[in-house]
């Protein structure tokens, strides 16, 4: 071989090593950021896991917010509540068949609660079992000014993104009274407490997501937490409790619905949202450019050795 075909190829190696370097270096850039938006994930959505931060770091409002698992507990099923054509109706008269999930909203929440009946409705799509037949889906709302009107435009647009209207008798949008409220929540060791809107007016709620599992007793069988259900999990919570069977606790992190800080005129958890969203909008822009530089790399390190062996030849 001679001293220019030499030449070339170390200058080929010299080439492929740093553009290896930096795209090794890219791809540390890209782990940063996917940990810190994955860490900005926890710290919006598992308040309730341990923090490492300051003592103060959550607020104080939180405190008398969260779910307490209740599992075995018999729901009051004497208690009446408003279901969404304006009748008055026990709650005992949707148990005694088949088991419920029962989820505990508010229908003019701001951010939370759509996204837990939202995963809630995706979650259904790909079960097996059939609401009214198989099991029934009830809605309390924990506002007691909500109208039934509200909770009938409610179960018209989950019933639309559920895609069967054939279903309408398994789901229940429910309104209901300050004590019976109070009853209920108690019961499923839901909690919550009032908080200033943006017009100061205690207008909204901070409170914790979950779903429950109800046997056709009435009993609580299973909590699911935060606003994501498995398909797989809920299928087998609604097997288990057509039996009467009582699931175990699950672990307790807890997703916050808490809109408005009225010390800081601020939308925290929604600028949070927005910060995630932008770090992993990074992390996918870093790992296509990555993509690109390996590509490029190899067609032209490629290149560049086929030249060195050409001339090493001659």
């Amino acid at each position: 071989m001679g001293a220019k075909g030499t030449d070339e190829m170390h200058k080929a190696e010299t080439i492929r090593k740093s553009r290896l370097g930096a795209a090794a270096a890219a791809a540390a850039i890209v782990l940063c950021l996917a940990c810190a938006a994955s860490t900005a994930f926890g710290q919006v959505s598992s308040y309730g896991d341990k923090s490492e931060g300051p003592a103060n770091s959550q607020p104080s409002v939180l405190g008398g917010v969260g779910v307490d698992q209740h599992l075995n507990t018999q729901l009051p099923l004497n208690l009446t509540f408003t279901d969404d054509m304006g009748k008055v109706v026990p709650l005992g008269s949707y148990f005694g068949k088949r088991p419920a999930i029962l989820a505990l909203v508010y229908y003019q929440c701001p951010m939370l609660c759509s996204e837990e009946l939202n995963g809630l409705t995706s979650a259904l799509q790909m079960v097996r079992f059939v609401p009214g037949k198989d099991f029934d889906v009830i809605v309390v709302s924990i506002d007691p000014t909500e109208s039934t009107d509200l909770a009938a435009a409610k179960k018209r647009t989950y019933l639309t993104r559920y895609g069967h209207p054939e279903t309408a008798n398994g789901w229940h949008f429910m309104t209901g009274t300050q004590a019976n409220i109070d009853a209920l929540t108690r019961a499923v060791g839901f909690r919550y407490v009032k908080i200033p809107g943006p017009d100061g007016r205690l207008t909204q709620f901070a409170h914790a997501s979950a779903i429950q599992i109800v046997t056709p007793e009435g009993k609580l069988a299973q909590y699911y937490m935060g606003v994501e259900y498995s398909p797989k999990d809920l299928l087998l919570g609604l097997d288990e409790a057509s039996s009467n069977r009582i699931g175990s606790p699950v672990d307790n992190i807890l997703t916050y619905c808490y809109h408005y800080d009225p010390h800081t005129n601020t939308h925290s958890l929604i600028i949070a949202r927005v910060v995630q969203l932008g770090g992993l909008l990074t992390v996918l822009l870093l790992g296509g450019f990555m993509a690109l530089m390996f590509r490029r790399d190899y067609k032209q390190g490629h290149t560049v050795g086929v030249d060195a062996h050409a001339h090493a030849k001659r």
